[in-house]
């Protein structure tokens, strides 16, 4: 991950679920079995250079599993 969220998602949507999740299966075989969903939500982000921003992020999460795959859709502000 080349950045670091600082303190909490807010603003949480659910995007896909279940079967209409495009990489179920992928997910499945990395990181085990679950009800996976593609979420968003907005945090603050520390950038290796240093910068602080609020981004966009989108994740895949299942239930026993936990958070995965996050990444930054795109800057805030």
């Amino acid at each position: 991950m080349y950045f670091e969220i600082c303190g909490e998602i807010s603003g949480v949507e659910t995007l896909a679920g279940g079967k209409s999740t495009r990489d179920l299966l992928r997910l499945r075989e990395v990181h085990g079995k679950g009800r996976w969903r593609k979420r968003k939500g907005f945090a603050l982000v520390s950038l290796p250079n240093g910068i602080i921003r609020t981004a966009e992020l989108h994740w895949y999460e299942a239930s026993g599993v936990g958070r995965n795959e996050f990444k930054i859709a795109r800057f805030v502000g």
